[in-house]
Order: structure tokens, then sequence, then C-alpha cells
């Protein structure tokens, strides 16, 4: 299994890139080929999908790209062929909002994505699509805390930008309390 690969490119085609690395061309599917540039450097996270009769490399220019792929390939009915031009014909931002704001119109715009596929992404990753590196390790503790007296997490985000995060992680609680119970 690759994390990434760091290296030039060597060619550049309609659905894939040809990234060379220590005299190996290694062939990546990619959302967007045409976004690089041949002979430039590039590290590129890579995806690997081994099958009885395929081996096969997907590659993403950010960790959010292939973050937001693995969790697209993970619905059900929706393979890596499906989920890669999503991510080419879209911002990330983009199909996280139609997701979260169930908007199935603009998830059916991309190639072979119908109403059941599309409903069913929205069913399996609706609120499971948010950005965690905008959440510091206190406030992990205080979702932690406070989804374990039975409070949902869509719930507990909307009152975390009301709490002081200059008190104790008590004080955290009891605040986050009072607000969830207005």
């Amino acid at each position: 299994m690759f994390g990434y690969i760091i290296g030039k490119v060597s060619e550049i085609e309609s659905s894939y890139i040809v990234l060379e690395n220590n005299l190996i061309g290694y062939l990546i599917y990619t959302s967007n080929p045409y976004s690089y540039k041949l002979n430039e450097e590039y590290k590129v996270y890579i995806y690997q999908l081994i099958k009885e009769d395929e081996n096969t490399l997907y590659g993403f220019k950010t960790k959010e790209e292939k973050d937001l792929f693995l969790k697209l390939i993970n619905v059900k009915g929706l393979g890596p062929k499906m989920a890669l031009p999503m991510l080419g014909g879209s911002s990330i931002d983009g199909i996280k909002d139609a997701i979260e704001r169930e908007n199935i119109l603009y998830l059916k715009k991309f190639p072979k994505i119908g109403d059941k596929v599309a409903r069913q992404i929205i069913l399996d990753l609706k609120g499971k699509l948010v950005n965690k590196d905008n959440i510091i390790d206190e406030d992990n503790e205080l979702i932690e805390a406070l989804k374990s007296l039975g409070f949902k997490v869509p719930d507990i985000k909307k009152v975390l930008p009301k709490v002081d995060n200059s008190l104790s992680i008590e004080d955290k609680i009891k605040q986050s309390l009072k607000l969830l119970l207005q």
C-alpha cells in the first residue's frame, strides 16, 4: 500500500498521469490530469485498488481530496470509477455542502450518478464529512463528553462556537449543557 509518491510527471492523458520515480513510471488515475504539468515534480497521494483481475492506482493532489474519495467509495453502489469524476467536476467543499444540504440535483450532475446513488450518498455520508482540522483536541474531549451524555454531534457543533475556550473542561461542559438545553 502506498501513502504517496513523489516524482515528475512524464505523461498526461485524459484520465491518468504517469509519475516517474526512481526510473519507474507509475500510471495513476486522477480526477483532473490536466491540472498537472509535464516534467514538474509533485507529491501525489495514492489509493491502491487491488482486485483479482486489477491493480490500479488512484492519485490526489491533497490529503483532503483522498479522504473524501475514500468516504465516497465506501457508499453502497459507488465505486472508484464513479467517485473520481465527482472530485474532478466539483470542489471538495461543493460536494460536502451538497451532501449536508441533501442536494440530490447537484449530485446527479456527475456521470453515472442517478437518483438512487445520490440518495445513498446522502444517507451514508450526511453528518460525517465535518472538517476535523478545525476542531482542536480540547473540543474533541468536550464533544466526546457531551456525546456520552446523549447529545448528537450536529447539535453539539452548533453550540461549540458559543463556548468560552478559556474555561476548564468541566466549565466548558457546564456551559455547553446550558446552551444545549435552552
